[in-house]
């Protein structure tokens, strides 16, 4: 990353950092949490949840009767199954793309298929017609015989196979034209059928993300003032004792620049800085997570899969001590959340509802592990990858 790219981003850590300090009612939050599943294979670091890190009095009761740990941990929940059931969305949403363009080839198809069998039938009209006019009952041979000019007859008689050809060709495009257009026309109701379908998830899913965000809403109406602030405290001691584990660890190697496409991905997210999250966004006015990361990559050059999942997927893997800037940090057992690192611990993300694009600890949320869109010759691609729940595939390592 050039100097210049390394003074922007960190002026745009510092801002970043002393905005999370001061919390509007309403506001969102990124809030550390405990893995379930264990520890990755992938993620040497181990950012703990919030009552690992937390002051000493995080579990005194707040206004209301839970204590600031409780109600974070409540946050922390509606928000994952938030950006859960977003990318769930996203997911849907890229398949009906790809449907609907599958749909609208195959009605072309269908559409010619039809005019050339319209023009077929007009052809086996017209022969139909010329052999009716020209009947007769006499042989090709006993007309030769009879013919003044045998000669002529001869040139007739070619002219005559010529044409028997013509209409045999003619048959065998209109049967073949007649098979073609009913395959066509299978298969065109067939994809329509699954261009519904995947509308009608699609919009469920939707419904799902936008009850979700209200159980969020309502939660966050129902704090007061000296509860947000307490949990603002929390998951900032919580955010911060973490990210110092993880630095003092040693396992982030920041000898290693980025690639040509990983520095363009790098500078096309550091400019979205600012901008709002939207769930399902792709740019440029607002992004999600792997909006954000998917835009970033395919500004670089180098197309990647749309949702985070999809990436923590088919992307090859590495481990966090061969991060470089422009590499994809995964987050949380199901690798619903992404972002896109930036050297020095840093990353630079699209949080959640509430928040805007912006430059965080790496170890802002429990780290899954990395994948790399641009992968070096000298990687072994995982051949089998798990994003969702059990065992999970070792990271790719050199050889």
């Amino acid at each position: 990353m050039s100097e210049r790219l390394l003074r922007l981003a960190c002026t745009a850590v510092t801002a970043a950092l002393a905005a999370q300090v001061v919390l509007a009612p309403g506001a969102a939050w990124a809030v550390p949490e405990p893995d379930p599943a264990g520890p990755s294979a992938t993620a040497s670091p181990d950012p703990a949840g919030p009552a690992a890190d937390a002051p000493p009095d995080a579990g005194a009761a707040a206004p209301g009767g839970r204590s600031v740990a409780e109600l974070l941990t409540e946050l922390q929940r509606l928000y994952r199954e938030a950006e859960r059931a977003t990318e769930a969305y996203n997911a849907t949403e890229e398949k009906l793309k790809e449907q609907r363009a599958e749909t609208e080839r195959l009605d072309t198809a269908l559409a010619e298929a039809r005019l050339s069998l319209h023009e077929s039938r007009g052809a086996a009209g017209r022969l139909a017609r010329q052999q009716y006019q020209g009947s007769t009952d006499l042989s090709p041979y006993v007309r030769l015989l009879l013919a003044r000019d045998p000669q002529h007859a001869l040139e007739q008689g070619h002219v005559i196979g010529r044409l028997a050809r013509e209409r045999a060709e003619t048959v065998d495009r209109l049967e073949g034209g007649e098979r073609r257009s009913d395959e066509l026309a299978r298969a065109a109701r067939t994809a329509l059928d699954a261009q519904l379908t995947l509308a009608e998830r699609r919009k469920k899913e939707r419904d799902d993300v936008r009850r979700r965000l209200g159980d969020v809403e309502k939660l966050l109406a129902s704090l007061t003032t000296a509860q947000l602030a307490a949990i603002a405290e929390l998951e900032q001691a919580g955010v911060a004792e973490a990210q110092k584990r993880v630095m003092a660890s040693g396992d982030l190697d920041d000898d290693r620049p980025p690639s040509a496409e990983g520095d363009r991905a790098v500078r096309y997210a550091v400019e979205q800085i600012g901008k709002p999250y939207e769930w399902g966004a792709e740019g440029p006015a607002s992004y999600d997570c792997s909006g954000l990361t998917s835009e970033a990559w395919g500004h670089a050059g180098t197309p990647i899969p749309r949702t985070s999942q999809e990436q923590w997927a088919r992307l090859p893997r590495i481990p966090l001590n061969r991060l470089r800037p422009g590499d994809l940090v995964l987050y949380f057992p199901e690798a619903t959340h992404v972002a896109l690192y930036l050297g020095d611990g840093m990353v630079v993300q699209a949080p959640r509802t509430g928040e805007r694009v912006k430059i965080s600890p790496i170890a802002s949320n429990p780290v899954l592990g990395a994948v790399r869109p641009d992968p070096d010759r000298d990687l072994v691609p995982v051949p089998d990858a798990r994003p969702q729940g059990g065992p999970q595939a070792p990271a790719t390592s050199p050889r």
